[in-house]
């Protein structure tokens, strides 16, 4: 499987490099954004990792661009800068998976075959889910609410999808964390809070039925509270 590495540090390109090729995957340096997102608009690429902090283009702009060409190909990105602020920021931009420097080459391997695995179970998805008036169509990677486009970002998307696939369970943040971005954060962080914020302002416009609700000590859970009373 072939894979681009966006990374101007020679050292931290080549630790890399060298360690994905132990477990059999073909890779590509780029050494700056520029770069970059030029191979990345050459040949498809099953997985990207991407630096954030780069000359010339960093990495947020990057990982943008390359969304707006190609909205499948995984891309895990790099750091330093590990505080949620960030990680909400480069996973804003389109990253499926955040992950801070300095890194453990076998926690890095895990992360990139587990974020291959959840692109090839999507693509292997065909089903449309809903929930009150909310659909979403894992095919065409499309959501409406009372049949108007939904605007989410990758990772609104990917939460939303979750929550829709696992109706009336209790999610804990940390099942939300590892299926939602593959990643275990400090359990002091409160990026789930914040995106299931996000989703929830989305959800609720102009919908009379609130679908993601807190359970208290646990975590969340979706579910129709309206259906539910109307099977009383």
């Amino acid at each position: 499987m072939a894979i681009l590495i966006v990374e101007d540090e020679p050292s931290v390109a080549s630790v890399i490099k060298r360690g994905l090729a132990d477990y059999g995957f073909d890779t590509t340096i780029a050494p700056n954004g520029l770069s970059g997102l030029q191979l990345a608009g050459e040949r498809p690429y099953e997985l990207i990792i991407l630096d954030v902090m780069l000359p010339d283009l960093d990495g947020v702009q990057v990982c943008k661009q390359i969304r707006q060409q190609n909205t499948n190909v995984p891309i895990l990105m790099l750091t330093a800068l590990d505080s949620t602020e960030n990680v909400v920021t480069g996973l804003d931009s389109g990253a499926d998976d955040y992950m801070a420097k300095p890194f453990k080459m076998m926690e890095l391997a895990a992360r990139v075959r587990s974020l291959l695995r959840r692109r090839g179970n999507e693509a292997n998805a065909n089903s449309v889910y809903k929930i009150a008036g909310i659909e979403l169509d894992t095919e065409a990677k499309v959501a409406t609410n009372n049949q108007v486009p939904l605007v989410l970002t990758p990772t609104e998307y990917r939460l939303l999808e979750y929550f829709i696939k696992n109706q009336k369970k209790v999610l804990t943040r940390i099942q939300i964390l590892e299926n939602v971005w593959d990643i275990d954060f400090n359990l002091g962080t409160n990026v789930v809070d914040v995106y299931v914020n996000y989703l929830r302002k989305k959800l609720d416009r102009d919908n009379p039925n609130k679908l993601i609700h807190t359970i208290f000590g646990m975590g969340y859970m979706m579910k129709d509270v309206e259906e539910n009373e109307n099977s009383k």
